[in-house]
């Protein structure tokens, strides 16, 4: 099982992640992106998967580099 980060307190709302990786990640009413079907603490959201499929692609256009991969 692998983990998708986001530091979405970090976010700038430049709408990369949802752009490359609609699956797991999409734009907020208050302009931010949230990775879906997260858990939040502290303004920072986790997801638990199987496959992490476009989200690594998310990794990398993240300009601000609040988007990790864990195993």
């Amino acid at each position: 099982m692998k983990k998708i980060i986001q530091e979405r307190n970090k976010c700038i709302g430049c709408g990369a992640c949802p752009a490359v990786c609609p699956k797991f990640f999409e734009m907020s009413e208050d302009g931010l992106a949230t990775l879906k079907n997260s858990t939040e603490k502290d303004g920072v959201f986790e997801l638990e998967t199987e496959e992490i499929g476009c989200a690594g692609e998310a990794v990398d256009v993240c300009p601000i580099k609040i988007i990790r991969i864990e195993d």
